[in-house]
């Protein structure tokens, strides 16, 4: 718990700007609210929620100084499973095409300050699971486990967007999830969008990412 109150006075400045400009999506989306009388994008705000929850595993993860091997590999795997949830987010962009002229500039703004609070959750769990791993491997190994869980975010987010998949299924429907998952892998030329959006998605993330702490370092 010490540890966990550390991190956090250490990292107060950024988790307070996080913390204003996730406000700043909501307050955007209650005046859309009040101005529309629609709760139409009131699903963003449980995509944020997802999220953050890669983001606070690896917060957890990063508290602790001592966590072993086998911690880290079964933590790294629960992050793994829902960090696609955080990128997700952009595909949600799809929906402005079906927003009114009138509140079109809102909706904009709205969507897209929930994709740069995904995106950011993304880029700092990505920091802090690649610390982690650093502790226990070389700096290769941990940069390449981050590139494979960037493009297999990629690939999780067509499951999603395209697919209709979430996290749960993994529990919920595992069969239909695995049948369809080895499909794609096993007859590769019938699914030519599958390998294309992850390989765009994955490319995309992973330059966003390779910029991001590029900045950071900068800044620091």
């Amino acid at each position: 718990m010490n540890n966990i109150k550390t991190l956090f006075l250490n990292r107060f400045k950024s988790l307070s700007m996080l913390t204003l400009s996730m406000l700043l999506s909501l307050v955007l989306l209650m005046i859309r609210m009040k101005i529309t009388e629609s709760f139409f994008y009131a699903f963003l705000v449980w995509n944020l929620f997802l999220a953050t929850i890669p983001f606070a595993t690896t917060t957890y993860i990063i508290s602790r100084p001592n966590i072993s091997k086998l911690m880290l590999f079964f933590s790294f795997c629960f992050w793994l499973l829902f960090l696609p949830n955080a990128p997700y987010i952009i595909t949600d962009l799809i929906h402005l095409r079906l927003s009114p002229a009138n509140t079109i500039w809102l909706d904009i703004l709205i969507v897209i300050s929930f994709v740069f609070n995904g995106l950011i959750l993304c880029y700092l769990s990505l920091i802090d699971m690649e610390k982690a791993l650093k502790k226990h491997f070389n700096k290769k190994v941990a940069f390449y486990s981050i590139l494979f869980a960037l493009f297999l975010s990629g690939f999780g987010i067509y499951l999603g967007r395209v697919l209709r998949f979430n996290s749960w299924d993994v529990i919920q429907h595992p069969n239909t999830l695995v049948s369809q998952i080895s499909s794609i892998l096993i007859h590769p030329i019938q699914h030519q969008t599958a390998w294309m959006f992850t390989l765009g998605f994955g490319a995309f993330l992973s330059v966003g990412y390779m910029l991001f702490k590029a900045l950071k370092r900068i800044t620091n």
